[in-house]
């Protein structure tokens, strides 16, 4: 029968949700809204938006009301798959339809800050959904958060991969304590990512787009670390189509309390797609002091549905736990930040992923990068207290 986990102190880790879902023993569905009848308002008809958030909301009995793109032809078939009754040719127009009250953008970067800047500007818009990167940059992203505290909007970033399930039934397991005080953790990414064309302008590849979800699951599972190093190199591959200085990505966070984590974000991961064989996966594992958890992320098989996975032993049992579920990340996931953002609405409080809150995995990315760049570690006060 399932049960609500009983919330304890951990600081500094963000707390497990109340009243979320509990299955074989451990955390990791969201919480979802009492109300499932607000009026979702969608900007952008491409792949994230028709592929994983609408699916995720129609399964969850969400109510997307209307949608509104750059391809208005795009829109509309994204409409008529998805049931959404309004199509609008502008999100100016979306923006107006007193219906919606909540917001979820999914545009490029360099486009999202603009569209926030107006979405805020409505009184009937309550909340906001936005991509991660929030915006450029930190100072960026600062600007967007304090611009939405003004308007009084509650602003959520979909960093969807905290509700990758093995990732938060691993949260679950340090909630809990079963793993004991956190000694090491890594994740180990080796994958070909789909890259976007407006990537090409921006000339990001890796950091800003992939390792921004690594990054902050080492936040959600352990909170802040001081300080960071990185190293960075072109991938081979894309970097025949543009210029770029973050393909491969290694990153070790130091924590004060001896923590450790190590990131390897290899999307090259050899010539596979000229023609060698191929080894492609997402795994990550942490060591405690009490026990062992691993685990592997199912995304790089997408679109054929393969479920994350975790097993994790302790002291106490001395052997090997391997629960399994039928949910995945694409598009199962998706849900949970729009599934947040509603339910913190409904209870007049901020989101876990608030705009906030990103602001620190967005000051992370850029000690990332200025990392690489300088050839040194850099601790995150340099960039949150840059002049």
């Amino acid at each position: 029968m399932n049960t609500a986990v009983q919330s304890r102190a951990f600081n500094p880790r963000e707390p497990i949700m109340a009243g979320a879902k509990v299955s074989g023993k451990l955390d990791y569905l969201p919480t979802l809204p009492r109300n499932r009848r607000v009026g979702i308002g969608c900007i952008g008809s491409g792949f994230i938006m028709a592929d994983c958030h609408l699916v995720s909301y129609r399964s969850a009995g969400l109510n997307p009301v209307a949608i509104a793109s750059r391809r208005v032809k795009n829109a509309k078939s994204v409409a008529k798959r998805h049931g959404i009754a309004s199509v609008y040719p502008t999100y100016q127009d979306l923006l107006a339809d007193q219906r919606v009250e909540v917001v979820d953008i999914a545009v490029p970067p360099d486009v999202q800050v603009e569209v926030i800047r107006e979405a805020a500007g409505h009184p009937h818009i309550r909340g906001i959904l936005v991509q991660k990167p929030i915006a450029m940059n930190y100072a960026q992203a600062k600007q967007v958060v304090d611009l939405c505290r003004q308007a009084k909007k509650t602003l959520c970033v979909n960093q969807n991969m905290r509700y990758d399930q093995s990732i938060r039934a691993c949260k679950c397991l340090l909630h809990r304590g079963t793993l004991g005080e956190p000694v090491l953790a890594t994740i180990d990414m080796r994958a070909i990512p789909h890259w976007m064309p407006w990537q090409k302008r921006l000339g990001w590849l890796t950091c800003r787009i992939m390792s921004i979800h690594h990054l902050d699951t080492m936040r959600y599972w352990f909170g802040d670390p001081t300080r960071v190093y990185a190293s960075f190199r072109s991938d081979p591959r894309t970097a025949k189509q543009f210029s770029h200085s973050d393909g491969i990505c290694l990153m070790i966070l130091e924590y004060s309390g001896g923590l450790r984590c190590m990131i390897c974000d290899d999307v090259w991961t050899g010539p596979a797609l000229e023609g060698a064989a191929s080894d492609i996966g997402i795994h990550w594992r942490v060591e405690g002091t009490e026990g062992l958890a691993r685990g592997s992320i199912g995304w790089p098989s997408y679109p054929k549905p393969t479920p994350s996975t975790i097993d994790y032993t302790s002291i106490s049992t001395g052997k090997w736990h391997k629960p399994r579920w039928k949910k995945v990340w694409f598009p199962d996931a998706f849900v949970g930040p729009m599934a947040e953002l509603l339910c913190a609405l409904e209870q007049g409080r901020q989101p876990s992923l608030s705009g906030a809150d990103n602001l620190k995995t967005m000051a992370l990315v850029d000690a990332c990068y200025q990392s690489a760049r300088t050839h040194r570690s850099v601790t995150i006060r340099e960039i949150t207290q840059k002049k």
